[in-house]
């Protein structure tokens, strides 16, 4: 059963707190962020177990006293994801998301740019900023389904709060100084520094870390800082400038003549190579070019990278409208050693984050819980995604990859997909939360699911 899994991967969770206590309302909570009906408050939560009529100050307590850390909850999760993911090295996507929010008084919220503004007017909103870390999962090697991204790490990125009108020259000063080593690029590499000190503790310390980011993460900050065993894939601009390395006998490092992304795409000299990969739902033709040892003066200095650069897929509106294209896809890497083919496939799963971002958001309600405790701002929503990537694996162990009988019949007008989606997980999660009586009942031999159901009802 998904219920099952789901408490027995929950179990990992115990030596993260002190006491049993704590961890019964860590479980508590993470099982009814999941099968909460509505606005996913806390108290909502609660009361869509059954705890409606007790005292709710503890389970406040839990999120703004207790003594836990947040990040240890995935890295408990870690060797069971890690088991789904064979091969030569570890695939991360990597990219920040952003929490609307009301309150003025909310610690680490702040005013940041909308995403969905349109091209024309910048809009402001108010909320909370986190960096994800997904683990990809390569199911469509076994199941012939798209890739999976479970989330790692979900950690809070806020911004220095710029001093007022009034503050002196020295405040000014250091506000700039500790601007430079306190932004979000800044805060990707601890990240990543601590998600390859748990790999190591998970034992793959003989895998490299592959991260994959979007242009956001394509700079000099991550670029010249040297992190070991990690590799990154990002996402460059078109009219980046790239160079090759000084001719031997040279005192310069770079060649005079520069060259970018684009000039290599019209460039007749460099062939195309074309192959298969996975993307949307199937194998589909990809051609791309590759040049190797190039170096990026202003960005990763004399550290040599990787060109890769993918040709637009074309595509039809309607069946019977003309052909049109869409952008080219530019790829700096640090990695100079896996084939291109594999790069291009983990570039291509990346985008299994942004649907970690609107299943997180949309189905889960992550950032809709009022709490104005520092900690708690950062805590609960991390409980939430820690518990949505357990959830994740449970179904995994329990059903595998692809739907089958378990899972409710998709109406007709749902597009059908081989591959379970979070409501159809959220929806099975629910349905045999509320069938335990009799489920408890049919396995009375099994002591250890009493057990854990107990915990969860209690």
């Amino acid at each position: 059963m998904l219920l099952h899994c789901f408490l027995s991967l929950l179990s990992l969770w115990r030596p993260v707190f002190r006491q049993e206590r704590s961890f019964r309302r860590a479980l508590r909570q993470a099982l009814g962020s999941l099968t909460v009906v509505g606005t996913a408050t806390l108290t909502r939560i609660l009361a869509g177990l059954g705890l409606d009529q007790q005292d709710w100050s503890a389970e406040y307590r839990l999120q703004a006293r207790s003594e836990w850390e947040e990040q240890a909850l995935f890295d408990a999760l870690l060797p069971t994801a890690l088991a789904h993911c064979a091969g030569r090295f570890v695939p991360v996507a990597l990219d920040d998301t952003r929490l609307k929010k009301t309150g003025k008084r909310i610690p680490t919220a702040f005013w940041q740019r909308d995403p969905l503004s349109p091209p024309f007017r910048i809009n402001l909103q108010w909320g909370l900023r986190f960096l994800q870390a997904s683990l990809l999962l390569p199911l469509h090697h076994k199941y012939k389904v798209n890739a999976r991204a479970v989330p790692v790490r979900f950690v809070t990125a806020p911004s220095l709060k710029k001093p007022g009108a009034k503050a002196t020259a020295q405040e000014q000063a250091r506000f700039r100084e500790q601007r430079k080593q306190y932004n979000l690029s800044q805060q990707s590499v601890s990240l990543l520094i601590g998600l390859r000190r748990s790999l190591d503790q998970a034992g793959v310390s003989h895998k490299r870390l592959l991260v994959a980011g979007d242009g956001s993460f394509c700079n000099r900050a991550l670029f010249r800082t040297p992190l070991e065993r990690v590799d990154l894939l990002c996402r460059s601009r078109a009219d980046v400038r790239l160079c090759r390395r000084a001719p031997a006998g040279s005192r310069r490092t770079y060649d005079e003549e520069k060259f970018t992304p684009e000039h290599v795409r019209q460039k007749e000299s460099i062939a195309w190579q074309s192959t298969k990969l996975w993307h949307g739902g199937k194998r589909r033709k990809l051609r791309y070019k590759e040049v190797g040892q190039v170096l990026w003066q202003s960005g990763a200095g004399p550290r040599p990278l990787r060109l890769l650069v993918v040709a637009p897929v074309p595509y039809r509106r309607t069946p019977r409208s003309r052909l049109s294209y869409r952008r080219s896809a530019y790829l700096l890497t640090t990695d100079r050693s896996t084939p291109a083919v594999q790069l291009l496939q983990v570039y291509l799963d990346r985008w299994e984050i942004e649907v970690n971002h609107r299943e997180e958001k949309t189905t889960l309600g992550v950032g809709q819980a009022q709490l104005w405790s520092r900690k708690s701002v950062a805590r609960q929503p991390a409980l939430v995604v820690a518990a949505y990537s357990a959830l994740l694996l449970a179904s995994l162990e329990a059903y595998g990859a692809t739907r089958n009988e378990a899972y409710r019949v998709l109406p007709k007008w749902r597009r059908h997909s081989q591959r379970p989606s979070c409501r159809d997980l959220v929806t099975l999660l629910r349905q045999q939360w509320h069938e335990r009586p009799k489920t408890a009942a049919a396995l009375e031999a099994h002591s250890s699911y009493q057990q854990m159901i107990l915990s969860a009802a209690a």
